[in-house]
């Protein structure tokens, strides 16, 4: 997409989107870079379900993401997720290059996470996900963003059914 400043200068569009849901493949890895901002890594798996058009059987295909966040979201992350856990990530996607021993130029390609959403998840509120490893209970969903801010979580349909409305009132 070509876009036009006041001047009629062109100015090219550009996206560095991305939207990921899958599990963590490894507990999240915390340490923190010499300003003190915490980062946490860990992998997460994706899968693709499609049907092979020429012989009618399913095929299924996984992929692995590296994921990188920074601040409160990356506490967040070491506090609450473990391996095998439900997430959402929403961020870009970043190729850092290095040199290792021997010259060679050695590439990483990560996902910078901007925000997270956890899904369903056992164990009762307030804990965290090691402490919920065992247990099964109430499902809880906790949205953050890149900020480290939760977010309240959005009401389903079923928990809206219980809610009186004023036009519902007939008075």
């Amino acid at each position: 997409m070509i876009l036009r400043d006041p001047r009629g200068t062109k100015k090219y569009m550009n996206l560095n989107k991305i939207f990921l849901i899958g599990r963590l493949t490894r507990d999240p890895e915390s340490r923190a870079l010499p300003s003190g901002q915490a980062v946490s890594n860990f992998g997460l798996a994706t899968n693709r379900v499609w049907t092979n058009q020429e012989t009618n059987e399913k095929q299924e295909q996984t992929e692995f993401h590296n994921i990188v966040a920074f601040g409160r979201l990356a506490d967040i992350c070491n506090q609450y997720l473990s391996k095998g856990s439900l997430i959402m990530i929403e961020g870009r996607i970043q190729t850092r290059s290095w040199q290792n021993q021997d010259g060679d130029t050695k590439y990483r390609t990560e996902i910078i996470a901007e925000s997270m959403q956890m899904g369903p998840r056992g164990g009762q509120a307030g804990k965290t996900a090691k402490e919920n490893k065992s247990e099964t209970g109430k499902v809880e969903e906790i949205q953050v963003d890149e900020s480290g801010e939760e977010k309240p979580k959005k009401k389903s349909s079923e928990e809206s059914k219980d809610e009186v409305k004023s036009e519902d009132i007939p008075f």
